[in-house]
């Protein structure tokens, strides 16, 4: 399988499966990893995801050999996923993130390079943890191709606009140490703490009223880019439903009773 798709408890676990490519995204990934993120929006039980990659690489992109050349036309359908996406070309951005909108959070374990489109489906994520010797870049303007998964409009609002644009004109890597300095992950251990660090947090989300969650998740991803006057009315628009919920009612009573809240996502 292209794709690990596990779920334990409240988390789903979505691990890129081609160590030996480098967990680059050929057709098989893209596929699954469709289907992964509407069965993690879709299922109520699950409240955060933990994306990660086998092996010592986060992800690498696009396939060079398979997918693009597919996308591009240069490569014939051959297996059933070429012919999946080749009847749905914008299926590799749903796959990406970059028009598929999820509320429920989302954890990256970097457990090492993140590079092109393995930097790029990092946008969507929510709190990224990264490995001591990982890299991030985008090098598409070195083959003379453009980022066109979010890269030109996403990156410049995660971090300053200058060095957004030295990552995307010049096409060099920078540091997992780097990116932490940058605001773009949250932290850096060692390669054998990641997944753990990972879960330290998508363990502490789940814990937390499902629908606070996906209402301030959304309020961020709808507001970001309006006045800020709308954006205030957005926030009213999500956040009061989630006030007559009926998890809005257990969360200061188990408070008062001094137990755990038992959140039924209502």
């Amino acid at each position: 399988m292209a794709l690990k798709y596990e779920k334990k408890g409240r988390i789903a676990y979505i691990t890129l499966n081609r160590p030996d490519a480098q967990n680059a995204f050929d057709p098989e990934t893209v596929v699954e990893l469709v289907e992964a993120w509407k069965d993690f929006r879709d299922d109520n039980d699950l409240r955060c995801a933990i994306l990660t990659g086998a092996g010592d690489t986060f992800c690498s992109g696009a396939d060079l050999k398979r997918l693009i050349p597919l996308i591009t036309g240069a490569r014939q359908p051959e297996t059933d996923a070429d012919h999946v996406i080749q009847k749905d070309p914008f299926l590799p951005q749903k796959a990406f993130l970059r028009n598929f909108k999820i509320y429920k959070p989302i954890v990256a374990a970097i457990n090492g390079h993140a590079i092109a489109g393995g930097m790029e489906i990092l946008y969507s994520t929510d709190i990224r943890v990264a490995a001591a010797g990982a890299k991030f870049g985008l090098q598409e303007v070195k083959w003379s191709i453009v980022p066109l998964m979010g890269s030109t409009i996403r990156l410049p609002r995660q971090m300053p606009y200058a060095r957004a644009m030295e990552i995307l004109l010049t096409g060099e890597l920078i540091t997992a140490e780097e990116a932490l300095s940058l605001g773009f992950v949250n932290k850096v251990v060692p390669a054998n703490q990641v997944m753990a660090e990972a879960e330290r947090y998508a363990e502490i989300i789940a814990r937390n009223g499902p629908l606070a969650i996906r209402a301030v998740k959304q309020s961020v991803l709808e507001g970001i880019g309006l006045p800020v006057k709308d954006g205030l009315a957005k926030e009213l628009e999500i956040g009061i439903p989630v006030f007559l919920s009926e998890d809005a009612k257990e969360g200061p009573r188990a408070f008062k009773e001094r137990r755990e809240p038992e959140y039924k996502n209502k």
